[in-house]
């Protein structure tokens, strides 16, 4: 496999699209921006644009809120964009180029909006192809045996963790199947955006949860996912 996505600019319009409803309130009241004025204000560490701050803002997401993200703690290279996109994969297909730690939603019209992840430490990384069996809200999470095994002190978790902001799966969860069967990884977020861009989990894709809500919105159930380990499979 492989695909060819080139560096584009952030979309307002994209942007907009994924926000809470805060974050696109306050987008709303900014004087308009075109492309070009956003690609002279690509975000980096200490100039940070107001589309950005807006999007990792404070988000009232139904009885929890999510926390604004300090963006002067994150490397830009993760923050959400849209970018374009040249490979054969058909719209809606969800990537995930692991080497890089960035995850691509393919879009209509030569586009994909990509995302920013951490990723399975090594000996819990998995590839292959998968669908989307299912999307879910607020996830409860359920720590598996083998896992429970290895750290006992998730015994209190065996029938599952209430959903909330401590919720290792965070504010979505896209769960992945393999031949009609649970491939027990996830896309899911995270509240520690931190570890964007790192290999920390037990082999699911973490995403910031101002991310994950993006691509819950975005993505359909059934989508392909492709989980790519090798080396150049995406070149950006």
């Amino acid at each position: 496999m492989t695909q060819t996505i080139a560096s584009s600019t952030l979309s307002r319009r994209h942007l907009l699209a994924g926000l809470g409803a805060g974050a696109a309130l306050a987008l709303a009241g900014c004087t308009t921006t075109n492309r070009a004025s956003i690609a002279d204000a690509t975000p980096s560490r200490g100039n940070i644009p107001p589309e950005y701050a807006a999007a990792y803002g404070v988000i009232n997401d139904g009885e929890f809120t999510i926390p604004a993200i300090d963006l002067n703690r994150m490397d830009p290279q993760f923050l959400r964009r849209e970018v374009a996109y040249n490979g054969p994969e058909a719209p809606g297909t969800i990537i995930i180029d692991t080497p890089s730690r960035f995850a691509y939603l393919v879009q209509p019209g030569g586009t994909a909006m990509r995302y920013g992840v951490g990723i399975g430490r090594q000996g819990f990384s998995w590839d292959g192809r998968a669908r989307v069996q299912y999307k879910r809200r607020w996830p409860r999470w359920t720590p598996p045996s083998e896992m429970i095994a290895r750290q006992p002190e998730l015994e209190v978790y065996r029938t599952g963790m209430e959903p909330g902001l401590t919720n290792p799966l965070g504010a979505r969860a896209l769960y992945l199947f393999q031949d009609g069967r649970d491939t027990l990884y996830r896309l899911h977020g995270t509240p520690e955006w931190w570890t964007i861009g790192k290999a920390v989990s037990s082999g699911c894709v973490r995403f910031m949860n101002h991310d994950i809500i993006d691509l819950y919105d975005r993505a359909q159930d059934g989508a392909t996912v492709i989980v790519n380990q090798a080396s150049g499979g995406v070149t950006v």
